[in-house]
């Protein structure tokens, strides 16, 4: 029948096949809006600034800033592969 045709066969191939495309849409959000739970780039630039108005060392404060952003963007794209690679192994390509 057409509802279980759709619900165990057609809907698990779409989901595995949507996977990837919503994650590169997911880190590029993170990485051109800046919005990552309640820290924002200009949270970060701000606190930065203050840091490098004391101290005087923007490129280490700016370093740090960039390495936190390859953090973030990292750890989901890690996150991503493990499900695609478990969907794939259960054979649901």
């Amino acid at each position: 029948p057409y509802k279980m045709a759709m619900r165990r066969v057609i809907l698990p191939q779409a989901f595995v096949r949507m996977i990837p495309p919503l994650g590169n849409e997911f880190i590029a959000l993170i990485k051109n809006s800046a919005l990552v739970s309640l820290l924002t780039i200009a949270d970060l630039m701000h606190e930065g600034e203050k840091i490098i108005s004391v101290s005087y060392r923007s490129l280490e404060v700016y370093l740090v800033i960039a390495v936190i952003y390859l953090a973030l963007t990292s750890i989901t794209t890690l996150i991503l592969r493990r499900i695609e690679k478990v969907l794939r192994s259960e054979g649901r390509v």
